[in-house]
């Protein structure tokens, strides 16, 4: 949703937007991935890398006229029929299409204002009055309904419960819901906040860090209390600079699920403060540089000042994945590689 959030809110005219929601073998787009797309061709997003997108987009024009919204299947092009619409790389995919409704914009404009988490559960098969119907729920705000009536009045519940169980986990899924005779499809679609990288220590590795976070969508934070090294011109594209000690810079912050925190300095007197909060926190990532040797005797420090072992497990270290890394600029490559990895899901 972040890739298409800054053009939607400006866009005044009637929208469509496709989400794909599933995917199988090899797909262009992940789950969750969107085109929104208007009748003077303004478009944001993509759902594939181009192979079925005019063919969504005649889909997206037809479902604005009718208003209604409609599950589509694409799947490996016949190669003995040059107009066929399907997938070059193979794979196959199913895409929701729906008309962009003005309640819609204003809650995904909302939780991106308030960058917060967010989930939307719409119900993408069952019975035709059923298709469409939605429920949006951001982190901490009361749910909201695209329809209300007795049609709806039992299958909501259930559509509120797995709304509530992926943002918990922050993980997008399909889930099948059944309410008496009602048996319907639901793709429980999660935004989590745009996510965070906290630097300590504005060292050589940090420069090169910080540039590739950025370019991977991260706001960057640097903290180092040292001006030879936390300074604005060493960190000109930084979010936020702090000049202080970790343990107060952090206290002083917002560390979330999409919060990934790095320690540079080799310093423990920097780093150890900043691992002890690190690890307690939400952080979905957490890492520090030195080699073996030194991580023993860190982790020894920390266990003493109370850190548990489940704690400690946490720990990324030595940083990064194992690329043979030798320059600075391959240590921070490794590290943002890894801090990817993470936030898939993927082990590394």
């Amino acid at each position: 949703m972040r890739d298409i959030i800054h053009d939607v809110i400006q866009w005044s005219e009637p929208a469509a937007v496709a989400t794909v929601v599933s995917t199988w073998g090899s797909a262009p787009r992940q789950v969750g991935a969107k085109l929104v797309m208007t009748p003077s061709h303004k478009l944001a997003g993509s759902v594939s890398g181009g192979c079925i997108e005019g063919a969504v987009f005649e889909e997206g024009m037809r479902v604005l006229q009718d208003n209604a919204g409609c599950l589509l299947r694409y799947g490996v092009a016949d190669a003995t029929a040059f107009e066929a619409v399907g997938l070059a790389c193979g794979g196959s995919i199913e895409v929701f299409v729906e008309p962009l409704t003005t309640q819609l914009r204003r809650f995904w404009q909302a939780a991106h204002q308030a960058d917060c988490a967010s989930v939307t559960a719409t119900v993408v098969a069952g019975s035709p009055a059923m298709i469409g119907f939605k429920l949006m729920l951001s982190e901490g705000g009361a749910p909201q309904l695209n329809r209300t009536g007795e049609a709806y009045n039992a299958i909501t519940p259930h559509l509120l419960t797995a709304a509530q169980l992926a943002l918990q986990n922050g993980r997008t899924v399909n889930v099948d819901l059944h309410a008496g005779e009602q048996a319907v499809r639901a793709f429980v679609d999660v935004s989590l906040p745009a996510p965070q990288l906290i630097i300590v220590g504005g060292v050589h590795i940090a420069l090169t860090l910080c540039r590739l976070a950025k370019c991977m969508g991260y706001r960057v934070v640097v903290i180092d209390p040292r001006p030879a090294f936390g300074n604005a011109s060493r960190f000109p594209d930084v979010d936020l600079l702090v000049a202080a000690y970790p343990k107060e810079a952090l206290a002083g912050l917002s560390i979330t699920r999409s919060t990934a925190i790095v320690t540079l300095t080799h310093d423990s007197k920097f780093d150890d403060p900043a691992l002890l909060d690190a690890l307690r926190s939400e952080a979905f990532y957490v890492g520090a540089l030195g080699g073996k040797a030194i991580l023993a005797k860190r982790r020894i420090r920390l266990l003493a000042r109370g850190l548990s072992e489940a704690q400690a497990d946490r720990l990324h270290a030595p940083i990064g994945l194992d690329l043979g890394a030798r320059s600075p600029e391959e240590i921070a490559l490794a590290a943002m590689a890894q801090i990817i990895a993470a936030r898939n899901g993927v082990s590394g």
